[in-house]
């Protein structure tokens, strides 16, 4: 690990990222509120100067063309958390205890949406500005956009955007012919649909404020809103439909979205088993919770679709938006919707947790050990979207699978005993590692985390980044090359 080449490229990114952290002061200034813009100006002061405190003595900038892996890895690393340290100081200047001004920070830049505010009323819309700005950056990924406008990534720029996205497939490699490109194709899709929903709810009558906020918010799969019962506050079913449709695409892989828009090869959803499957859930989950709730009185037929339909498209893009109170529900439509919050959306989305590619590969996998038991010299390769996968990367998936749920099971064990509440430790376990944001019981969707234990909120903070980086930069930290020190070629272990 050559941690001069590490720490160059992440003063690079918070050098720039001191200038993402200046745009809420636009908001504080058409609002008026002269003093909401302090706390931004001091987070991008800090950015700034930390920028030059990481930054080595070298200006040929020949550690963007030899980075590795394991320093891509760690440059991610120590980014999103740094990204989270800087995000919470301005929660702590309107008056958040460092723990919660760090739980809500992270939980904004990992998109998930967990939030430990009570009274909105005392918290300036810059503020909420912010909230949403944050989740907007980091659904598509912050290093993602760096990538599409910094010509210094232009040979890094491809580990570093698969690092940030692990899950993401090769497909994303082939939209452009540089990676470069790619990313720019990727945020320009995320951007233009961010502006059709703004433009869309504004023009149905919410507040542009509002529009501007809860469209950052269910793009990026985050959740986030300035109305404090999300989007139930709003009471209308045009506002209901018109953010759900949003949360969809949300969940969509924009690479097959740019295959759709810019190539116009509408036959790519037909034959992506990922797609298929996104869409055979989110139709049958609708159906299935629709009745079941018509059936126990709750709504009528045509409110229950509209719930339903959002609530599914929320929980299973991990968004976290609410238009009901989904806890007053029925029994089988709550299960219904915790088992949705296992899944994910899809790979290459907005959307965080598992992601359905996986599901698709684990039910393969288990049919292929199936079929070897009867026929063990047989060869069964495992096709998704009729390409093979090779036995390597059946491999890490299997390996990534096994640890996800690892995590969530000694996270949930210890949230169990924390909060003293079996509802409250298991579901918010795979609501905190899955990027969901509301789970169940007294942290579900009209409640906050303010009231949990704060070793709880440690390990929500750790769930959180681990769930946004899909678990491999954290496994890095578990192998002794990441803590090899290496200057030029030759490698000397850290005192």
């Amino acid at each position: 690990m050559n941690f001069r080449y590490v720490f160059n490229t992440v003063s690079l990114i918070l050098k720039y990222l001191s200038v993402v952290m200046l745009v809420p002061v636009i908001c504080a200034v058409i609002y008026k509120e002269y003093d909401a813009y302090q706390p931004f100006l001091a987070a991008s002061f800090i950015s700034f100067i930390l920028s030059y405190f990481f930054k080595g003595n070298e200006k040929s900038g020949e550690e963007f063309n030899n980075i590795n892996k394991g320093e891509t890895l760690a440059v991610v690393l120590f980014s999103w958390v740094l990204f989270g340290l800087l995000s919470s100081i301005t929660f702590m200047y309107f008056g958040l205890k460092p723990i919660d001004a760090i739980f809500e920070a992270v939980s904004g830049v990992t998109t998930t949406g967990a939030t430990v505010l009570q009274d909105f009323s005392i918290f300036p819309k810059t503020m909420f500005f912010w909230r949403s700005f944050s989740q907007w950056l980091g659904g598509m990924g912050i290093l993602v956009l760096f990538i599409a406008i910094l010509p210094q990534f232009a040979i890094a720029g491809r580990q570093m955007f698969f690092a940030e996205s692990p899950g993401a497939s090769s497909t994303e490699s082939k939209l452009t012919p540089r990676i470069r490109q790619t990313a720019g194709a990727l945020w320009g899709i995320y951007f233009i649909l961010t502006i059709i929903e703004i433009v869309s709810l504004s023009y149905m009558g919410m507040p542009i404020f509002d529009a501007v906020c809860n469209s950052f918010s269910s793009l990026s799969g985050g959740g986030f809103s300035p109305a404090a019962h999300s989007i139930m506050q709003y009471g209308q079913a045009k506002f209901i439909w018109v953010i759900a449709i949003f949360m969809f695409l949300s969940g969509m892989n924009f690479a097959l979205q740019y295959k759709i828009y810019f190539k116009h090869n509408f036959m790519a959803l037909f034959k992506d088993d990922e797609f298929k499957l996104y869409f055979a859930i989110v139709f049958s989950f609708t159906i299935f919770i629709a009745l079941t709730l018509t059936a126990h009185h709750i709504y009528d037929i045509k409110q229950s679709i509209e719930e339903a339909f959002f609530q599914v498209v929320s929980i299973i893009t991990t968004t976290g938006f609410v238009s009901a109170d989904y806890n007053e529900w029925n029994l089988r439509a709550k299960l219904l919707l915790f088992l949705l919050m296992f899944c994910g959306a899809s790979i290459g989305s907005a959307s965080g947790g598992l992601k359905l590619l996986r599901l698709i590969f684990i039910f393969k996998y288990l049919k292929r050990q199936i079929s070897k038991i009867f026929h063990p010299n047989g060869v069964y390769p495992i096709k998704i979207n009729r390409t093979i996968v090779s036995e390597d990367n059946v491999k890490q998936m299997v390996s990534f699978v096994i640890f996800y749920y690892a995590i969530f099971a000694v996270t949930a064990v210890i949230l169990v005993f924390t909060e003293q509440n079996v509802v409250v430790g298991v579901t918010s376990a795979i609501a905190s590692l899955g990027n969901v944001g509301p789970a169940f019981g007294m942290v579900g969707p009209m409640e906050n985390y303010s009231s949990i234990h704060t070793i709880s909120k440690i390990i929500f903070i750790f769930n959180m980044l681990i769930g946004r980086l899909e678990l491999i930069p954290f496994l890095a930290l578990l192998h002794s090359d990441f803590w090899t020190f290496r200057k030029r070629n030759n490698l000397h272990k850290i005192k």
